[in-house]
């Protein structure tokens, strides 16, 4: 294993603010990873965190990161932390943080093959289990890595990346892909943006389901909090902001009004969140110690006494 990675916890005091936690509350830290957000959190006093990671390296070595009998971890998706709350009896809780996408120890541990700034297999799986993405990469036609690329990484040259993968195939090293990536799209050294970043991060996204597991997520978590309990959402691009974006604002009664073609809604249930602050992003101070945060915004909304929406599309 490579060297444990520091880990810089994005808008944490922005993060805690939104939570507005009170001493002997219970919080959900739903993406433990390194566990910034749980420690800042026991450190105002909170009666109880529950962590969440489908990541078992986070889980093995969180106990050791934060050593306190307050903390639970729990080895899952956060997509199911209202079936496992309900289970050990816990609930409705106070707080929720969720911060989405990779984490800096995975990014960092060139063994997961997360990133190309460091050569390491093509694995890129949270959970470390199920393909891996060079399995995917080495299985997966044109057409469908050329859909995953598009989709998932918003990249204009998606067929042509495609079709360098599959004529390079098979792939095994994180080195290999961004090379090819870069040559099928022309980059050169000291370009201001580099094209692997989208390609690296639409099949990570793909691997790991993780725009659907956002989803569900937010809808578990509207599960899981009490009246008045406070949800704050931590994303990293726009997929994600989009998702959490219409999320609050159908759920808080902002869905957009009816036109002629598409006439407005009514059967909607009552609003489950109110008090939708507005997107707060990384501060100067912030991005000049942590050049990661640079694409962060933070949403964050307060639980209403309404019950919860019985899906994510909004049906009563």
């Amino acid at each position: 294993m490579s060297p444990r990675a520091a880990h810089v916890p994005v808008l944490l005091d922005e993060v805690i603010g939104a939570m507005a936690l009170q001493p002997g509350e219970t919080a959900v830290d739903g993406t433990f990873g390194a566990g910034g957000y749980a420690r800042a959190m026991l450190a105002v006093g909170v009666g109880r965190v529950i962590g969440f990671d489908r990541d078992p390296s986070a889980i093995a070595e969180g106990r050791s990161l934060v050593p306190d009998p307050r903390l639970t971890l729990v080895e899952e998706r956060f997509s199911q932390m209202d079936r496992v709350l309900a289970e050990r009896g816990i609930g409705p809780v106070d707080a929720i943080a969720l911060d989405i996408g990779v984490s800096s120890m995975q990014l960092d541990r060139a063994e997961r093959g997360f990133a190309f700034s460091v050569d390491g297999p093509l694995d890129m799986r949270m959970s470390q289990s199920g393909p891996t993405a060079a399995e995917f990469l080495n299985q997966a036609d044109e057409t469908e890595i050329a859909r995953i690329l598009r989709e998932y990484g918003e990249e204009p040259r998606a067929r042509t990346i495609a079709r360098a993968i599959v004529a390079a195939r098979p792939l095994e090293r994180t080195a290999e892909l961004a090379a090819i990536v870069r040559r099928a799209t022309g980059y050169r050294q000291g370009q201001k943006s580099d094209p692997a970043t989208r390609t690296f991060q639409a099949i990570r996204i793909h691997l790991n389901a993780e725009l659907d597991e956002l989803e569900q997520g937010l809808v578990a978590a509207e599960r899981s909090l009490r009246p008045g309990g406070r949800l704050a959402v931590v994303t990293f691009h726009s997929l994600e902001d989009r998702i959490v974006k219409r999320f609050f604002r159908e759920r808080s009664g902002g869905t957009p009004a009816g036109s002629r073609h598409r006439p407005e809604r009514r059967d909607l249930p009552e609003p489950s969140f109110g008090q939708v602050a507005k997107p707060v992003s990384p501060s100067e101070r912030e991005l000049a110690v942590n050049p990661r945060s640079r694409s962060a915004r933070l949403r964050s909304a307060v639980r209403s006494a309404a019950p919860a929406w019985q899906d994510k599309g909004g049906r009563a």
